[in-house]
């Protein structure tokens, strides 16, 4: 499992680091075709309420899946990303499964 996680325009922050990689993880051990993983942290400054973006990219075979989420702070975001990519590696799946 390589998790490579940037931070762009935002202080790192080890914590988040830690959190983001457990979370990942899981997903890692529950599919086993996953290779690598990129996380991008941004601060997005004209959004008041919310304006926290994380951006996670993950590879495996065949097309990279993509996600992202703009949330009130960067657990929240996490969680809603790891979220919407678990519902497209479900999709994924199948499409192995007939094979």
């Amino acid at each position: 499992m390589t998790v490579n996680i940037q931070y762009v325009g935002v202080d790192v922050s080890e914590t988040l680091s830690a959190f983001t990689k457990e979370k990942l993880s899981k997903l890692f051990n529950k599919y086993e075709f996953l290779i690598s993983a990129t996380v991008y942290f941004k601060l997005d400054e004209n959004q008041h309420e919310e304006g926290k973006i994380c951006n996670i990219e993950l590879s495996l075979p065949g097309p990279r899946i993509f996600a992202t989420s703009n949330e009130r702070n960067f657990e929240v975001a996490v969680r809603e990303t790891i979220s919407d990519l678990e519902r497209q590696l479900k999709k994924r799946k199948e499409v192995f499964k007939t094979y």
